[in-house]
């Protein structure tokens, strides 16, 4: 799986890119036919608590793509969120299809 991280007015360490990776190459034991993600990492001005926000997209064949956006107090607990979201979406997509 392609997988392109976009941090949005700073760059982030390598333990935060090597996390967010692993948690989201994970997804395709979840579904076999991703073909790319996006992460996007940003911070929101206020410094008030849960100002860490993680989008992610991932391509998928036929539907097009699933979204999650998760806010929280740290980027890898909003990856976090946001990977479960998807891995929920998944399950619901990959049932739908053995419906068919």
């Amino acid at each position: 799986m392609n997988l392109n991280l976009n941090a949005v007015h700073f760059t982030p360490d390598q333990k935060l890119v090597d996390f967010a990776s692993k948690k989201i190459n994970k997804l395709d034991t979840f579904f076999d036919g991703v073909i790319s993600a996006e992460l996007i990492l940003k911070v929101l001005k206020p410094e008030t608590v849960d100002n860490k926000i993680a989008e992610l997209k991932l391509s998928i064949p036929s539907k097009g793509y699933l979204f999650a956006k998760k806010e929280a107090d740290t980027f890898e607990e909003a990856i976090d969120l946001a990977t479960d979201a998807i891995r929920r979406q998944l399950t619901k997509f990959k049932e739908k299809m053995k419906e068919k």
